[in-house]
């Protein structure tokens, strides 16, 4: 396929450009179709991230079979393909609902919600895109097909992963408008002595750009982390001598909030080395439980025909497990 550049198109990413074009193609295979060399602009080989110039000649070699995003080789029966090829992250998987607009999963830890050009790893939405081929289409990034919100990869439970266009639609604004409830339990280094609590230190992208920065206004000095606004609420389940188990609301859905908002507050999670301090990264050396003791436990909303719905999961076995053994 042979396209010419006009001058409406000119200033737009080559394949973001190519994905509204060719509508049959996700923005990963055009990039990986663009990586093989598949994709030519004048006669050359190019970044997916080129930016397009009038007059440009785009050659785009379509293939007759194309594997899911990341090469996911799928057979004429994905639902058995899917289980079988995949990790064995993606078998854990537990589907706790599922109605015509929406499907609530279980998520298990070690497993990511979504791809991006630099995940090679398998992930939910790769999962539920094999089970339902019409998810492709469904949201606001060929990435993140029927994806409405995340959880972190070391973080295990409750999702909602949406099956319609409408049903997109509609969750997204139920998380704009903050209308969904999201209950979280974790597990905390340290007693904090207070019933209940209200977080509110604001969250902004560190430095370093891979993690998240928050300070409390008692440690901040002349260090600049004003941010975005973010709420964590937390209630005290069960206190330890050395631990505590904390339920927590989310007000808002920020990247890491929970994890960055605990680690400010003096009570890094269980597990979290990207968010600990030294010696809790030792003390999780010790417990070896390679994930963070953080899990979604209960959503609770009003669907889409005025239905209130609740989902509540148990905490993992190797959790509960744990829970027995500390002091």
């Amino acid at each position: 396929m042979k396209l010419t550049i006009k001058k409406n198109n000119s200033g737009k990413r080559l394949d973001i450009f190519l994905t509204k074009t060719i509508k049959e193609y996700s923005r990963n295979q055009i990039q990986q179709l663009a990586k093989q060399g598949l994709v030519l602009v004048n006669g050359k080989t190019i970044t997916p991230h080129y930016f397009l110039k009038t007059g440009d000649e785009v050659l785009f070699e379509k293939k007759k079979k194309i594997n899911e995003e990341r090469n996911i080789n799928l057979s004429s029966n994905p639902k058995k393909n899917i289980i079988k090829k995949i990790n064995d992250n993606l078998s854990n998987i537990k589907i706790v609902a599922k109605t015509k607009n929406y499907i609530i999963v279980n998520k298990p830890a070690g497993l990511i919600t979504h791809g991006a050009e630099h995940i090679k790893s398998q992930t939910l939405a790769d999962y539920f895109t094999s089970l339902y081929p019409s998810i492709k289409k469904v949201g606001d990034d060929p990435s993140r097909p029927g994806i409405v919100h995340r959880l972190d990869k070391e973080a295990s439970g409750l999702m909602i992963v949406t099956k319609t266009q409408a049903g997109f639609d509609f969750f997204k604004n139920l998380f704009k408008k903050r209308l969904i409830e999201k209950n979280y339990t974790a597990l905390v280094y340290g007693n904090i002595d207070i019933n209940e609590n209200q977080i509110t230190f604001p969250i902004k992208r560190s430095a370093s750009g891979f993690r998240m920065a928050s300070l409390p206004l008692t440690k901040r000095g002349k260090k600049n982390i004003d941010g975005r606004e973010a709420i964590t609420e937390f209630t005290v389940i069960k206190k330890y001598i050395n631990y505590t188990l904390l339920k927590l609301n989310i007000k808002t859905g920020r990247t890491h909030q929970i994890r960055v908002h605990l680690s400010a507050y003096g009570h890094p999670i269980v597990g979290d080395n990207l968010y600990g301090t030294k010696k809790t990264k030792e003390k999780n050396k010790k417990l070896d439980l390679k994930r963070i003791f953080l899990v979604a436990t209960r959503l609770s909303f009003t669907d889409i025909d005025g239905q209130r719905q609740i989902y509540t999961v148990d905490l993992p076995e190797e959790l509960q497990q744990l829970l027995k053994i500390i002091k």
